[in-house]
């Protein structure tokens, strides 16, 4: 009856996905209180919500922060905890990201795998549950629009709605999430003013549109050179230190007093830095070189070149953690320049059994010779720990072995779910184990063969967890 549901509904299934994943839903400022994420995060929201029901289901918009589409009696609630929002998409892709083109049984777009495709495809399974099985439960489908950001979305429904019981993010992996590592973003800062007048100066730097929680592929800046220094002979002083580290860095001359350098890396997502290449740590490491080969010392770029580096591991700052869920990763996710105050901003993801306290001490001591470095922690997550023998843990693993033919035991991961905001509250796929993880990167892709399973597979669960 299952296969018949899904097979019955797949090329509606995949139409709404494409809709949905043409809505640029990327995060942007908004001064109307009704649409705090934008306005494209709130098209995504109402076409979800109108989809929602048109399935029979009934729906609610909370204030724009998000919403919810359920079913069900009982004073027990299921949620299945997603977002619609997207990272920026980037450039070079093979497909337009925000055209959903189907090609080779795949559907590329931003969005597809992290996380419109899994939401879709637990909307329609709640449908197959709301249409052919008897549960206990409420059954609520919970829609995030600032997942990719700082979660204001998630803040505001638990501050005004009910959580659920028992629940499950569909934006992780198969078989099942037990354990997320914590998460830290700190920013170091210096005020720039002060080395303005160096023979070469910063004037710009363009890496704005990276998020945060995404290894850059590319970033660039503008140098300023004082008469005193001969355009040519720095040119080549550039090329040979660039040659050295083996980095792809362009140089453009601009005019006599103005040369551009534009990073090129491979984007990932930042619970897997060691999948990309980044852009803005090899442009620090370089302009850190160029500097002192002119006797110019900045205080930020002496510490990153000192203790960060081109690592993605820690073991430059001395916190090569490690343990059951793996090691600690670090990203180089922003460098800002602005009114004068230069900025580097990293996105941390720590083992579960190591505190967030314990790697910021590490921050600190590693600081304590940089008195014009300025600290200052933007956010945290705690990790989540959900035993392997817990009831929640083992239904879904065993859900997802039985249709898989698999005996694959829970994971940890470096990503954050909404499931750490709940309690008794997990991440359930939908990437297959074994799969690339296409999350954050260029040509981001949910196959559909993977959606259709994903269908099936939640469908399953929640027939079981609604008993």
């Amino acid at each position: 009856m299952l296969d018949e549901y899904i097979k019955k509904h797949k090329d509606e299934m995949i139409q709404n996905l494409q809709e949905l994943i043409q809505i640029p839903s990327v995060y942007t400022e908004s001064k109307n209180p009704l649409m705090p994420f934008g306005e494209n995060a709130n098209k995504a929201l109402e076409y979800m919500l109108n989809l929602g029901k048109k399935l029979g289901f009934r729906t609610k918009n909370i204030d724009g922060y998000c919403g919810y589409i359920e079913f069900g009696e009982g004073e027990e609630m299921l949620g299945i905890i997603g977002h619609l929002d997207v990272v920026p998409s980037g450039d070079n892709w093979t497909y337009p990201p925000f055209l959903a083109t189907i090609f080779d049984n795949k559907i590329y777009g931003r969005g597809a795998i992290d996380d419109k495709g899994p939401v879709m495809a637990s909307l329609y399974a709640m449908k197959y549950v709301l249409d052919n099985c008897k549960v206990n439960k409420r059954v609520r489908l919970i829609l995030g629009l600032n997942e990719e950001n700082d979660w204001k979305c998630i803040h505001y429904y638990k501050a005004h709605e009910e959580s659920p019981t028992i629940g499950f993010s569909p934006d992780a992996d198969f078989p099942c999430i037990y354990a997320e590592k914590s998460i830290l973003t700190p920013y170091f800062s210096i005020d720039y003013s002060k080395y303005a007048n160096a023979p070469i100066s910063i004037e710009e730097i363009d890496c704005n549109h990276n998020a945060i929680n995404v290894v850059p592929k590319i970033c660039s800046t503008i140098l300023k050179i004082d008469s005193t220094i001969f355009m040519e002979d720095l040119i080549e002083i550039l090329k040979k230190i660039i040659d050295e580290y083996e980095f792809e860095i362009d140089i453009y001359k601009l005019n006599d007093e103005e040369i551009k350098l534009t990073s090129h890396g491979v984007g990932a997502h930042a619970a897997h830095p060691d999948l990309g290449v980044n852009a803005i740590s090899r442009l620090i490491v370089v302009l850190n070189a160029l500097f002192k080969k002119y006797d110019i010392s900045i205080p930020l770029f002496d510490f990153f070149a000192k203790y960060i580096n081109t690592e993605y591991d820690g073991k430059s700052l001395g916190i090569h953690y490690k343990d059951e869920s793996g090691n600690l990763t670090l990203n180089v996710g922003k460098i800002l320049f602005e009114n004068n105050i230069l900025k580097i901003g990293l996105n941390l993801r720590i083992p579960i059994h190591t505190s967030i306290e314990e790697v910021e001490n590490k921050f600190l001591t590693c600081l304590s010779d940089y008195s014009e470095i300025s600290y200052k922690k933007v956010g945290s997550k705690p990790a989540l720990y959900i035993p392997k023998d817990n009831y929640l843990v083992k239904t879904l693993c065993d859900i997802y072995n039985e249709e898989a033919n698999a005996y694959l035991e829970p994971i940890a991961i470096g990503g954050a779910t909404y499931a750490r905001a709940f309690e008794n509250c997990v991440s359930f796929g939908a990437n297959l184990p074994g799969q690339k993880d296409m999350c954050h990167q260029t040509d981001e892709f949910i196959s559909i063969d993977n959606l259709l399973f994903a269908c099936k597979v939640y469908a399953k669960a929640i027939c079981e967890l609604g008993k």
